[in-house]
């Protein structure tokens, strides 16, 4: 019984993604498996049978429905996309379905599945594998032996957004990055992210690493139901007090990197950012996910991928958050 209802889940999620399509709303040509709109569709006699469930499901979440509706030189990243996730509307769109790399906004999705399935208390020793040499990585600069707490790996993979963090994470929770890459797509597949496939909990390029800009809002507002994801995303630095392999203390202070929420770049008047990851590769470009709340308390959800520069990026965000209190 319990398998038929993920079934009918999981058809349900495909159903709503692929074929409702579009209520809240480069690199695809060049994926071995590009993002492809047939290809999520099913028959009618899936949709007739599981009509009620598929409303149930897609009723708390935005479905986007004409991206023509919406100016795309408005922004110039490769896609953008504001989501009023109290009201469930979709108020900008571009290019939302399109598969891009998501860079290190992946650890959003790591996050999840920590504080979703993870102890927090865990005490968890730093391993080889957690090590990463690819040059220009942004480390949180931990070390074989050391031994921090789950939680504090969080911050640490957050903030500083530490590649070692997400390996140590993943190798902690599901034995390899391999398996925890398992873990995530099997999460992406319930949450209807049918257009994301990962291979690792960090980020770093790899080509059949990739997501869309509607299927990270997705992640994202699944994230968003977790205070603890709320608490570490919000925090602009972190101090950590662990031991290395010597047993010996170590106090290691991470900042995070949202212009945002570090002053660097005003938000537009009406709005708090509280809550966000931001992700840079050569591949991938500038790529920033955010959730804002208004003077109502109502919550959205914005992400920018692929924008040319780092003042661009929040040039773009910046340009369609501001829809929010025009």
């Amino acid at each position: 019984m319990a398998r038929n209802v993920q079934i009918v889940r999981n058809v349900v999620c495909c159903l709503w993604a692929g074929m409702l399509l579009w209520g809240c709303s480069g690199r695809a040509a060049e994926l071995e498996h590009p993002y492809s709109f047939e290809e999520r569709t099913f028959p009618v006699e899936a949709e007739e049978t599981n009509r009620e469930q598929e409303a149930l499901f897609a009723s708390d979440l935005c479905v986007v429905s004409d991206e023509a509706v919406f100016a795309p030189d408005e922004t110039t990243s490769e896609a953008a996309a504001l989501f009023d996730i109290s009201g469930q509307q979709v108020l900008y769109s571009k290019n939302a379905f399109e598969q891009l790399y998501p860079a290190s906004i992946t650890k959003v999705m790591t996050i999840l599945l920590a504080v979703k399935y993870g102890d927090l208390s865990d005490s968890v020793t730093v391993t080889d594998g957690a090590v990463i040499t690819e040059s220009g990585a942004t480390l949180a600069d931990i070390h074989p032996g050391d031994v921090l707490t789950l939680e504090q790996l969080l911050y640490g993979l957050m903030l500083p957004s530490g590649n070692d963090a997400g390996a140590a994470i993943a190798i902690h929770m599901a034995g390899s990055v391999e398996a925890f890459a398992d873990m995530m797509n099997e999460e992406a597949e319930k949450l209807g992210a049918t257009g994301t496939h990962f291979m690792n909990p960090h980020g770093l390029t790899d080509e059949s690493h990739y997501t869309t800009a509607y299927d990270l809002y997705l992640i994202f507002n699944e994230a968003l139901k977790y205070q603890k994801f709320r608490d570490v995303t919000r925090a602009t630095a972190y101090t950590a007090n662990y031991v290395d392999g010597n047993g010996n203390p170590v106090t290691k202070t991470w900042e995070g990197g949202n212009w945002y929420m570090v002053g660097q770049r005003e938000t537009p008047e009406g709005l708090t950012v509280f809550s966000g990851k931001t992700g840079t590769t050569q591949a991938a470009g500038y790529c920033l996910i955010m959730a804002s709340r208004d003077q109502e308390n109502k919550e959205y959800i914005s992400v920018v991928l692929k924008a040319p520069s780092r003042p661009g990026l929040y040039d773009n965000m910046t340009k369609i958050i501001s829809k929010i209190v025009d």
